[in-house]
């Protein structure tokens, strides 16, 4: 019996041209341009031509309070650079500071990245793709309340909340090489969703996992 090629998985690709716009500051680690960086070579070596390319929305308060709580999502969307003096307390509170600074377009930068995964998540509820890219995403140590190692809004726990609304269980791997532990945390009491980190151990950030 001849054997039938394969299908061609449909792939879709989530980009902003503004998210390679934000800075987090001189020395910072955190460069979101290097999206930017990405996304030309994904131009240049016509890769484009093999995908559907999408503009994320921006995610909305309301999108991002399904995991994350109220008055941090207010806190986000109201700290600025010129203002930071007025938040003193709940800079310390939301963990907010020298990792994970105010800098502008903090907010906006924080709605892309959200947006683009559960964007992505529901065209996979779709079935509309099989494959979903976003590179502005991945943020995965934030807490439901607190930010953490350069991450602000768990974009991947929004991904995976927006999937369990049609899939029974969601398998989510991690191969950066920091212990996903904001998602493991968002996750740990239901066994709806099975959590794999590859990281390095001991004492490496965030020393757990």
């Amino acid at each position: 019996m001849a054997m039938q090629p394969h299908s061609k998985k449909r792939v879709c690709y989530y980009y902003d041209s503004d998210i390679g716009n934000y800075y987090y500051g001189q020395g910072h680690p955190m460069k979101p341009h290097r999206i930017r960086m990405t996304h030309n070579l994904l131009l240049n070596y016509g890769l484009y031509r093999k995908m559907e390319i999408y503009r994320p929305h921006k995610a909305t308060a309301d999108e991002m309070t399904k995991f994350h709580s109220d008055d941090y999502i207010r806190f986000l969307r109201s700290i600025r650079p010129d203002n930071m003096t007025e938040y003193n307390k709940q800079m310390q509170r939301f963990n907010v500071g020298e990792d994970c600074p105010v800098f502008d377009g903090l907010y906006e930068f924080c709605q892309l990245s959200a947006g683009g995964s559960v964007a992505a998540a529901v065209k996979l509820n779709k079935q509309a793709s099989e494959i979903c890219i976003n590179w502005g995403g991945g943020l995965h140590h934030a807490k439901k309340s607190e930010a953490s190692g350069f991450c602000y809004v768990n974009d991947i726990v929004l991904g995976i909340l927006e999937l369990l609304k049609y899939h029974q269980r969601v398998l989510y791997i991690d191969i950066d090489v920091h212990h996903g532990d904001g998602v493991e945390e968002a996750f740990y009491t239901t066994d709806r969703v099975m959590t794999v980190s590859f990281h390095k151990y001991g004492e490496y950030f965030p020393g757990t996992g």
